[in-house]
């Protein structure tokens, strides 16, 4: 674990850098630091799964293939923060978007949770969903995909 100090520290070289974005990884925690993302704390903080350093290669890199074959036939929608993916806006609730469903920009389709704070995440352009990549109250990284959008 990084402590206090060391990362003050870290915090002001990057405030007085021309870098944009920083990542700071160790056995627990990871955290990215970016300069470029709008209206969202510029460190976020998650801890890594204990799964997550005991998995095998060969598991991590199979998400990484089933959101790239959507990619490739139209747009992603994707995390724009560090946080635990919600298809809905409540347990009860119907999720904001399925398989098939249309949306326009603007309308929100999940919500990520980070440090106790509930995002509204929305379509950045007017489309269908092809397709569900996270899985419901599940973390989700920065710029993983979350949607497929045509």
């Amino acid at each position: 674990m990084i402590d206090i100090e060391t990362l003050k520290e870290y915090i002001k070289v990057f405030e007085d850098s021309s870098l944009t974005v920083m990542e700071l990884c160790d056995e627990t925690d990871s955290m990215r630091f970016d300069k470029t993302v709008e209206g969202v704390v510029p460190c976020v903080t998650a801890a890594v799964p204990a799964s997550a350093q005991t998995a095998p290669a060969v598991s991590a890199s199979a998400p990484a293939t089933e959101a790239a074959a959507p990619a490739e036939n139209g747009k992603t929608i994707n995390a724009p923060i560090v946080g635990v993916f919600y298809a809905a806006p409540s347990p009860e609730s119907d999720p904001y978007v399925c398989v098939g469903k249309r949306v326009k920009k603007g309308d929100v389709v999940c919500i990520i949770e980070a440090m106790k704070c509930m995002n509204e995440i929305q379509a950045e352009e007017d489309g269908e969903i092809t397709a569900v990549l996270a899985n419901n109250a599940e973390l989700v990284e920065y710029g993983q995909p979350l949607f497929a959008i045509r």
